[in-house]
């Protein structure tokens, strides 16, 4: 494939070269045939059109299909791929391609275009700080499209893979703006259907693209010390080809493979642990070839009984494949001072893993397990209209390493690495999830937020009734955990709301409210009740609604019928109230301390005493349920995120400086600081108050701990305290 990319990129830039190579991929004559007629056809429609870097259009398509055809395509799909812009970017619509080529080529020649157009149509202007949730929101529409027919996926990606060799000749602004919406959209996509080697391009070529320094720094580490890690490789390769000949295998049954590890895993690699590239210890992978699934079990014995191995290194997908039909066992071992991870497969097995889905098409008798595709009905099904929060979802599932956990009855469930008991409870189905009370791991009770780790047996008790846990949703690890909190939760607050609406009105009108929601439904107003909790104009709305009808029914008393039911606003500290009446007092019980932003409501006491709650503490559910007496109440101005750090720094020079960087790069103002007492003169404490953005301050908080020894964390200014 390495060949094939290089040809490409530095030798295909006419026509006849591209078409000379794509004939060169295709041996069937009959097959040969059929293409040539569809070139003939993209050739004449694409006549006279250029690309950015000078060369007739027509190479484009023409290499996107060496691409397919490599993968394995078949004319189908080749023909596809020469196809896939004709309807795009000339006169030449989709019944054209159905009566010339047929349906099946129409509909993914359709599917081709129909990303296209919704790329055009939703993706932001690359200058925008958005570009990856507007790509999310193109990624999600692509896969709810694509799913009728994964073939074209495996189109476009080579299409995405064709795109970047080419990048160069495009403005900077646009080679980022490919390369990112390719890195968090196009490569997760190819992970998860098993096509590794089309993966690792993907992320290779964004990642030269979006951060030059970094790719420049590892490439010229890795060339500049290429030498010294061959000759470590071939020492190993040497000694390890030794010992499974001595131990029964035979010369030619088996193939060691040798590579350092692909530029963009280096560099999240750095990224993760925080160490400079000297200090990667596994760069070096082998790749060992067999023929039965029992030798590679065999070679694995041979390994680890003459290397020492890295225990936590360890993974076996042959026993337990992932998802995407990827089967292949991992071990790092130690030889001299190298580290070197070395992958086992057969030979079917390394055709699935670098080809995916695609090897379906490429070898047919291959025994590889085909890649499941329900991930992409996952995300179909996830019920987020907000985009950010819908590539947040995906892309919790899309980046992830996998734990394999069982049921009792012995099936087996892969979920992403840090996923808990009540992400298991989740995929085994929603409704398991949603009443879940109690975890067992290995025939232990656990909390149900307990991790998971390879091999547990996990067993899930229910309830009776759907529990809701609405401060959960950032506990639990996939996509679909956090999506049924989520549900659950809106689906909760939005009855809360409806019920705080309807015992406000009752109140203001000292009428029952049951007779309030039999007004409601009489004005077909019931589903839209639950706004006048959180906005007061719609309240104001409801209250001549309600005046309306009880007047017109004769049901006002006459003291009732002189009252304007004019609302007014009542500021109390942090708290606006929206009162026909006063507010004398304000007090907060001690059941569920609110904190500023907190959803809250507030239920009337005697002489007008509003009694602050969380709007999800239990003890105001069963107020609200109970129809008590309530005011509308919202908070009066947002306050910034104060909040008081206690970090613990080395007491060494510029320490604090890196670390008041440190916080800059969140947006973190700094209000105050203060030094305390130094333990033995190695360590400093600083008391500091912080004012952080309105966003993220539970992800920008895990940052700062993991990086720092943080001594204490806490809000500043909290109602509760006032």
């Amino acid at each position: 494939m390495e060949d094939l990319l290089k040809k490409i990129k530095y030798e295909c830039k006419s026509v006849k070269e591209a078409e000379t190579l794509l004939f060169s991929l295709i041996e069937d004559k009959e097959k040969k045939l059929r293409v040539k007629n569809a070139l003939d056809f993209a050739k004449k429609a694409h006549e006279g059109q250029f690309r950015k870097s000078g060369e007739p259009y027509i190479v484009h398509p023409i290499l996107v299909a060496s691409l397919v055809a490599a993968y394995g395509g078949d004319d189908v799909m080749i023909i596809s791929a020469l196809l896939h812009d004709v309807v795009e970017d000339t006169d030449h619509t989709i019944e054209d391609i159905v009566s010339i080529f047929g349906e099946e080529i129409a509909n993914i020649v359709a599917g081709l275009t129909k990303i296209f157009d919704i790329r055009e149509e939703v993706l932001i202007p690359s200058t925008s700080n958005e570009k990856l949730i507007a790509s999310a929101l193109s990624f999600r529409k692509m896969l709810l499209f694509s799913i009728k027919d994964v073939r074209v996926l495996v189109i476009k990606l080579c299409d995405r893979l064709h795109n970047l060799l080419t990048l160069d000749a495009l403005p900077p602004h646009k080679q980022k703006r490919i390369a990112e919406e390719t890195l968090v959209v196009y490569a997760p996509i190819a992970h998860r259907l098993g096509m590794g080697a089309i993966k690792n391009k993907l992320e290779d070529y964004s990642f030269a693209y979006l951060f030059p320094e970094e790719y420049k720094k590892i490439d010229e580490y890795i060339q500049s010390h290429k030498q010294q890690l061959l000759l470590k490789l071939n020492h190993f390769i040497d000694k390890l080809q030794k010992l499974m000949l001595k131990n029964g295998f035979i010369d030619g049954s088996f193939e060691i493979q040798k590579r350092i590890k692909h530029y963009y895993s280096i560099y999240l690699k750095i990224q993760r642990k925080g160490i400079s590239i000297d200090e990667v210890l596994d760069l070096l992978a082998v790749r060992i070839l067999v023929k039965e699934p029992l030798d590679c079990y065999k070679t694995l014995g041979i390994i680890h009984l003459n290397f020492k191995p890295l225990s936590s290194r360890f993974k076996d997908y042959i026993a337990i494949p992932k998802d995407n039909g990827y089967q292949t066992i991992h071990t790092s071992v130690f030889d001299d001072k190298s580290i070197i991870e070395a992958q086992i497969r057969t030979y079917d097995m390394h055709k699935t893993a670098e080809y995916g889905v695609a090897a379906h098409w490429k070898y047919k008798n291959s025994h590889g397990l085909q890649p499941k595709l329900d991930w992409i009905e996952n995300i179909k099904t996830q019920e987020s209209e907000n985009i950010e929060e819908f590539y947040e979802l995906a892309k919790n599932d899309l980046y992830s390493e996998d734990v394999s956990v069982y049921s009792p009855k012995g099936e087996v469930f892969i979920l992403p690495k840090g996923s808990t008991v009540l992400d298991f409870a989740y995929a085994v189905h929603t409704e398991i999830g949603d009443r879940a009370k109690a975890g067992y791991v290995n025939k232990q009770r656990v909390p149900l937020l307990t991790a998971l780790k390879n091999g547990d047996i996990v067993r899930i008790e229910t309830a009776k009734e759907p529990i809701v846990r609405c401060s959960w949703k950032d506990s639990v690890r996939t996509a679909k955990a956090k999506n049924a909190i989520r549900v659950a939760c809106r689906n909760k607050i939005k009855k809360l709301n409806r019920l705080s609406a309807i015992n406000i009105l009752s109140t203001i009108f000292d009428i029952d409210a049951e007779k309030i929601e039999e007004i409601l439904k009489e004005e077909d107003l019931y589903k839209k009740i639950h706004k006048a909790a959180t906005d007061h104009s719609f309240l104001q709305e409801m209250i001549v609604v309600v005046k309306n009808y009880l007047t017109k029914h004769k049901m006002l008393s006459t003291f009732m019928k002189l009252r304007k039911f004019k609302l007014k606003e009542h500021v109390k500290d942090y708290l606006k109230f929206y009162s026909v009446g006063g507010i004398s007092e304000v007090y907060f019980d001690y059941c569920c301390h609110p904190k500023i932003g907190d959803d809250i409501v507030a239920f009337l006491r005697k002489g007008n005493e509003a009694n602050v709650h969380h709007k999800l503490c239990s003890n105001a559910i069963k107020m609200i349920e109970s129809h008590e007496k309530m005011v509308f109440v919202e908070w009066s101005k947002k306050r910034p995120n104060r909040y008081k750090v206690i970090v613990s720094l080395e007491n060494t020079k510029g320490s604090l400086a890196s670390f008041l960087q440190f916080l800059a790069k969140f947006n973190i103002n700094l209000v105050t600081i203060k030094l305390g007492e130094s333990e033995e003169g190695l360590k400093s404490y600083f008391e500091m108050t912080l004012d952080f953005p309105e966003k993220d301050v539970e992800k920008i908080q895990d940052k700062i701990a993991a990086k720092y020894k943080v001594i204490e964390f806490s809000r500043v200014d909290d109602a509760y305290k006032k």
